[in-house]
């Protein structure tokens, strides 16, 4: 701009002293003006160029600051985000603590009950010891009760008419109908009265066991004049044997129970002539006495 009103000022000048020079001075100025407009429209012109470079560069930069401000837009954003991350994580730390605090006392109590356990366990340690004790002997007790009633009843009697055995704490005898009863009654046969005499001195040697008798049935439908169904001969029959052991065979009738179960809880299938014979039976159940169980199970049996 400095230039422009020099090179104007230096015109005016010129034109003002044109009637007072000579041409050859007048050239000679003009000529020195024209080479100094040459330079400063040069230097016009590179200045210029700078003032470009500069407005490209400042646009550049405003460019930049824009992307910076959007990465320090987005930066805050995430210190945003992290402080309220930090911030549940804090509060779930915190959270944590008290947990970990109520464990901890929950720990101690469950410390205390353990031990509080422990120690009734170890007290119940003798009453234990003698549930397992007297299971021990009940189960030998059945296991010789078994051994001497296969040896008693073995002789005159086939293996398919009488079957002996132990299931947990009792003895169970299963007697064939056709070697009991005289067909279709309740009526005890010669032989019956023979297998029941040795059953029963069996059971005389054991007076601290009760002895239940069962009566079994096919589903053949039964109906006479002096039986009503199956059920009814069922406990017929069970009632034929109680009283024999009684009468005949000297048990004492404290100890002595009859039951009937009908045509119900069958060992085979009731569509077969050998599946009926073997529901037809009679269960002699040699059991201890419950009071046994009973005194066993006692508080003032428990051990201090």
């Amino acid at each position: 701009m400095n230039l422009r009103i020099n090179f104007l000022l230096l015109m005016g000048l010129s034109l003002l002293g044109t009637s007072c020079i000579s041409k050859k001075k007048l050239a000679e100025i003009q000529g020195t003006h024209a080479s100094e407009l040459s330079v400063a429209e040069s230097q016009l012109e590179k200045y210029a160029a700078e003032v470009n470079d500069c407005m490209q560069k400042l646009r550049a930069a405003e460019q930049n600051k824009a992307v910076l401000q959007s990465e320090v837009e987005n930066k805050d954003k995430l210190l945003s985000e992290k402080d309220g991350q930090i911030s549940d994580l804090k509060r779930s730390r915190d959270k944590q603590f008290d947990q970990v605090g109520d464990l901890t006392v929950l720990t101690q109590s469950a410390n205390e009950n353990i031990k509080e356990t422990l120690s009734q366990l170890e007290k119940k340690d003798g009453y234990i010891n003698l549930l397992q004790n007297a299971k021990s002997k009940a189960d030998s007790i059945n296991l010789a009760l078994a051994v001497n009633l296969k040896s008693v009843l073995k002789d005159g009697i086939s293996d398919s008419d009488i079957d002996i055995k132990v299931d947990k704490t009792v003895v169970f005898i299963n007697l064939s109908d056709k070697m009991l009863y005289t067909s279709g009654s309740s009526r005890l046969t010669p032989k019956a009265n023979e297998v029941l005499g040795k059953i029963a001195t069996i059971v005389q040697s054991k007076p601290d066991f009760e002895v239940m008798v069962e009566g079994y049935t096919d589903n053949v439908p039964m109906r006479s004049s002096c039986i009503e169904d199956n059920w009814d001969l069922s406990v017929k029959r069970a009632t034929s044997v109680v009283r024999a052991l009684q009468t005949k065979h000297g048990i004492d009738p404290n100890r002595l129970i009859a039951a009937g179960r009908g045509e119900y809880n069958t060992l085979a299938g009731n569509d077969t002539a050998e599946g009926r014979s073997i529901n037809r039976r009679t269960r002699i159940i040699i059991l201890p006495k419950l009071n046994q169980f009973y005194d066993l199970l006692a508080p003032t049996n428990l051990p201090d």
